[in-house]
């Protein structure tokens, strides 16, 4: 009895790993479909909304056939699939593995476009961290240097204007913090940030007026003067004006009209055109089909 022991963990040894061959195969087994069946079932998912089995099938059309036009078209259609699950990364690896590999390719504008929407999608509160949002607006940017006439490109003009506005928001939540704890030069240094970079923002007429205020505790009249005929000639019906010349009525000081030439204006800037034709999102976003 001691001696067939071993003769049995052996037996057994030997059809435990034949079923688990057998298993494998089975569960691994390489059927190879038609491109275009594969394709078109991933392409019926993407349309039902079944994102996961879409990317199953466009990862088998890439897998069993590699070099065709197919497998190319199936790296975006799988990056779109994993942007509508909210997979942003995973979306920006598939592109810029496509990008690596088809740098050239007549969708790599499109692909350019929905890395960016990967980022813009995730721009969080102005009261978080704008690392995300800042790499919106470089990616938005980036669309717009290489391919300018595009249909991507109209929207992503549009898409950079809400953006700036929220890192100029960004520097206004900082700077409004600085100037409550009474960090006046560091305040400062956040609203001018606003008023010289971010000059076509909704966020200006506020920099400018929190200006005049730090400038005014400071105790330096000239430069509050400055800020508020910047803020009165560009923006003279905003409440924010109003707000600074109450502000010089509260302190018994005069806001005294000046010259148009003598005022000073804002850092002269040419925003991007836009087209009145430009597309809605959900239309610039569908996944590429030809």
């Amino acid at each position: 009895m001691l001696k067939a022991a071993p003769l049995l963990a052996l037996v057994l040894t030997t059809t435990l790993a034949s079923c688990a061959s057998r298993g494998d195969e089975e569960r691994f087994a390489y059927v190879e479909e038609p491109v275009e069946k594969l394709y078109g079932e991933g392409a019926e998912q993407l349309e039902r909304k079944r994102y996961e089995e879409a990317i199953a099938y466009f990862a088998e059309v890439e897998r069993q056939h590699p070099y065709s036009a197919w497998a190319r078209r199936a790296m975006l259609m799988t990056a779109y699939a994993q942007y509508r699950t909210n997979d942003y990364e995973d979306s920006i690896a598939s592109i810029e593995r496509f990008l690596a590999i088809h740098p050239g390719n007549k969708d790599a504008a499109y692909a350019y476009y929905l890395k960016a929407m990967n980022f813009y999608e995730r721009i969080r509160d102005v009261g978080r961290d704008q690392d995300i949002t800042r790499n919106a607006l470089t990616a938005l940017e980036d669309v717009i240097r290489r391919y300018p006439e595009s249909e991507y490109a109209r929207d992503a003009r549009l898409k950079i204007d809400l953006t700036r506005d929220h890192l100029a928001g960004k520097e206004m939540d900082v700077g409004r913090w600085y100037l409550r704890e009474g960090q006046l030069v560091a305040a400062l240094g956040r609203f001018n940030t606003v008023i010289e970079q971010y000059q076509t923002t909704s966020q200006v007429p506020e920099a400018l007026h929190r200006s005049v205020e730090a400038y005014l505790q400071l105790g330096i009249v000239p430069e509050a003067k400055r800020y508020a005929a910047l803020l009165g000639h560009n923006f003279p019906d905003s409440a924010w004006y109003r707000d600074t010349y109450r502000l010089f009525e509260s302190r018994d000081l005069q806001l005294v009209a000046e010259s148009p030439k003598a005022r000073p204006e804002l850092p002269s800037a040419t925003p991007a055109a836009k087209d009145e034709e430009t597309p809605e999102v959900s239309a610039a976003l569908a996944p590429p089909t030809r």
